[in-house]
């Protein structure tokens, strides 16, 4: 743990040392040796099921995918915001990389912890860097606006939370992960107890967001800027699944008869969301709530708490980070040159830019779970989970996949496709860097449909 953790601390002076005309360089190069160094820990060694470097911070097979696409993320992140943040004086230029580089660290210390209630604290503290980001480089004014529903909602749902694990430490004794599966079922019987077991699992289905607790995700996006987004959809969202696999195991005997209204809003959201994507103008809008319609699928296999559900829901938490942040770093691209989101406005870009036509094409694809890819293989473990603990549900399952085939078409067909109107001149050529982007947004997919067990190995 710690051979990923120090070297993203010694980030923080490697930002404020370098000379300016390095300071792009040299960050994405140490972040990107960091992102590699971060790949050893998917030779899993260990027979225990924990490989700790000391009592507070240890992987584990659930822990260890979402702790790689972490660090995977800062170096692309880095890229990715270079066009927009370049033009703005030097100190701005360096807090923008380190509040980047101070949310992954937390974002480490969050997956790597064992104790639940430093879980929470790293939880709570990515607030601070992801609203700041929010905040201060959002594109239009009503980013305060994104930024209060943001740190309401969440906050909101995440002060519950913190009195259930204080209850959960005066009745069990411990907080530590690795021996508070060891300890005496909870006789949950009262009604105080039902409470709290939904204050164990609110805070997280706000954050992965639960359809009927979305509203904030959307305008958080849209009003984000790059780098804002794809931490956002790639990994803040996974802290609300992981959280949830982790506390799930302390609430079995109430879950079983708790989950179904859960369960229900999770797959009617599926359905919500695809709907409300096919008629969205704007373009971060549409890929928001295509986030809320898949978190939807991983929420319910979560709460099913299955084997094959929790498998899928890590493989489709994993491939739909790395999907939902290329579409945004795409969209970007376009917004950068067009200077607009509404998709009518800045169509017909596959006359003036056909190989990003092909990134946009392979996106959709992967957004719509083409075969080979994980995203196909989550939602099949997903779906089939759901089947086998409700046949019904595969009415919803199946039409919420068909409607997320069509809203990734008409993305493609609108962004890409038509006439481009007279208005779009002297557009910027693409540059090198996007075109690495995306290529470093793919490779880590492609590799994992040739070895899909480094994410599912957990249960296996």
């Amino acid at each position: 743990m710690l051979k990923v953790l120090i070297p993203t601390l010694m980030l923080f002076p490697t930002i404020w040392l370098t000379p300016l005309k390095w300071l792009w360089t040299a960050t994405a190069v140490h972040s990107l040796s960091i992102a590699i160094i971060s790949l050893a820990w998917l030779k899993w060694t260990s027979e225990t099921g924990w490989a700790a470097s000391n009592a507070y911070l240890a992987t584990d097979p659930l822990s260890t995918p979402l702790l790689v696409l972490t660090c995977w993320l800062l170096p692309l992140m880095i890229l990715a915001s270079q066009n927009h943040i370049y033009p703005e004086p030097h100190s701005r230029q360096r807090l923008y990389i380190t509040l980047l580089t101070s949310l992954q660290t937390l974002l480490i210390m969050a997956f790597g912890a064992t104790e639940i209630i430093m879980f929470y604290i790293m939880f709570e503290a990515t607030l601070i860097p992801t609203l700041i980001i929010i905040t201060r480089w959002g594109n239009q004014t009503e980013r305060l606006n994104a930024g209060t529903y943001f740190l309401l909602y969440t906050l909101a749902g995440s002060l519950p939370l913190l009195v259930a694990l204080l209850l959960l430490q005066q009745s069990t004794g411990t907080l530590s992960m690795l021996t508070v599966q060891f300890s005496q079922p909870l006789p949950l019987h009262s009604w105080g107890d039902k409470i709290w077991w939904a204050g164990c699992l609110i805070a997280f289905l706000v954050k992965m967001p639960l359809y009927g607790v979305h509203l904030w995700l959307p305008k958080a996006h849209v009003e984000a800027p790059i780098a804002g987004s794809m931490v956002l959809a790639a990994v803040l969202l996974k802290l609300g699944g992981y959280g949830m696999m982790r506390m799930m195991i302390m609430l079995d005997p109430l879950s079983k008869e708790l989950v179904y209204p859960f369960i229900i809003l999770a797959l009617w959201g599926i359905i919500m969301t695809g709907s409300i994507c096919l008629r969205q103008t704007d373009l971060k809008s549409l890929i928001a709530y295509s986030s809320v319609s898949h978190m939807g699928l991983v929420a319910g296999s979560i709460l099913i708490q299955t084997p094959w559900g929790f498998s899928g829901a890590i493989i489709l938490m994993i491939a739909h980070g790395l999907v939902s942040s290329m579409l945004f770093c795409l969209s970007n691209t376009a917004y950068e040159r067009t200077h607009t989101r509404t998709m009518i406005l800045a169509r017909g870009l596959q006359v003036i830019f056909p190989l990003t036509a092909v990134w946009w094409f392979i996106a959709n694809l992967a957004n719509l779970a083409l075969p080979p890819l994980p995203n196909l293989m989550g939602e099949l473990m997903i779906i089939t989970t759901l089947f086998s603990w409700s046949p019904w549900t595969i009415a919803l399952t199946g039409t919420g996949t068909l409607i997320t085939a069509g809203y990734s078409l008409y993305m493609f067909l609108m962004s890409q496709r038509g006439p481009t109107p007279s208005h779009i001149m002297k557009l910027s050529p693409f540059h090198t860097r996007e075109h690495l982007l995306m290529a470093l947004h793919l490779i880590p997919l492609l590799l994992i449909m040739t070895k899909p067990e480094l994410v599912w190995g957990w249960y296996y």
